[in-house]
């Protein structure tokens, strides 16, 4: 099944163009339905820990594969990935959650929150100051250091207004995203195995979720 998935996103990554892709629709398609049947064992698999996803429709986690390419410089019609974000409420809303994506050479599985929009950053930022030891204890386990590294994302040069300069957590106060990143290679699993591995990463990324989500609903 995935193997069936990268061949189409290898071809689509050299023939990146809408005649190529009007000629092929039926590998697109294949692929697609494919990939749909992965994301629905996942999700039926992260539901069973997470019940905050447990209402989604798989299909409206997955993303489009066109691009929005109105004020980009490239104007390469596909992504030439295939990605699904269950997160609270739907893909849409600005919200933590588990984000699968799949691309040639470049696999690899995420939590956390991406780009949220000021208020909702603001809140993060608060949550964090305020329960910093908290924070702290999540980010420090061996499994999540093991596993993701550390908490990334974009980060301003210096500390947002309203918080002490002397906070020892400031650098994670700079950040403008909180998410954490997992790569994998696809080709070391068959589906079930790749299902079942994904499920394990995601679940070390729950209490990060957890505690970002909290900070939305205060």
């Amino acid at each position: 099944m995935t193997d069936r998935i990268l061949k189409f996103l290898t071809e689509i990554s050299g023939n990146n163009n809408r005649q190529w892709f009007a000629d092929n629709k039926s590998k697109y398609e294949a692929a697609r339905n494919d990939f749909i049947v992965l994301m629905t064992s996942l999700h039926r698999e992260i539901a069973a820990f997470d019940e905050d996803i447990r209402t989604l429709n798989p299909r409206e986690c997955i993303f489009r594969i066109f691009r929005d390419v109105r004020f980009s410089k490239d104007k390469a019609p596909y992504k030439t990935n295939f990605g699904a974000y269950f997160n609270k409420n739907g893909k849409k809303t600005p919200s933590a959650g588990y984000y699968f994506h799949l691309e040639p050479g470049n696999c690899f599985l995420s939590g956390g929150i991406y780009m949220p929009p000021p208020d909702v950053l603001k809140s993060i930022r608060q949550e964090i100051y305020y329960n910093f030891d908290e924070f702290t204890k999540i980010i420090s386990a061996k499994k999540f250091c093991d596993l993701f590294g550390d908490v990334t994302g974009d980060k301003l040069q210096r500390l947002p207004t309203g918080f002490p300069n002397g906070f020892q957590g400031g650098e994670y106060l700079k950040l403008k995203d909180y998410y954490v990143n997992h790569f994998y290679q696809p080709t070391a699993f068959s589906e079930k195995e790749l299902i079942s591995y994904a499920v394990k990463v995601f679940r070390e990324m729950k209490p990060l979720n957890d505690f970002l989500n909290r900070a939305l609903t205060l």
